[in-house]
C-alpha cells in the first residue's frame, strides 16, 4: 500500500527530501529507503546526487547530508 501512497504523493510534489517522505508517512528514513529503491530500480524515481540543490522550497537545506529524490514518470 505504500508504493500507492508514495507514487500518489510525487505525482503531487515531483521532488522530496527523505526526511520529508519520512515525515510526512510516519516512517523511519532507513525503512523508506527500502522502499524508495522499488521505485527507483522500476525506473520511476531517481536519488539525486548529494550536494545538488532540489530547487524546492528554499535554499537554506544543507543539500550535502539531504538525500533528495525525484520522481521521473
Amino acid at each position: 500500500m505504500i508504493l500507492t501512497q508514495i507514487k500518489n504523493f510525487f505525482s503531487h510534489q515531483r521532488m522530496a527530501s527523505l526526511t520529508d517522505l519520512s515525515i510526512h508517512f510516519g516512517v523511519e528514513p532507513d525503512a523508506l529507503r527500502g522502499i524508495l529503491d522499488q521505485w527507483i530500480r522500476k525506473g520511476k524515481l531517481r536519488k539525486l546526487p548529494q550536494g545538488k540543490p532540489c530547487k524546492g522550497c528554499c535554499e537554506a537545506c544543507n543539500s550535502d547530508s539531504t538525500e533528495i529524490y525525484e520522481w521521473i514518470v
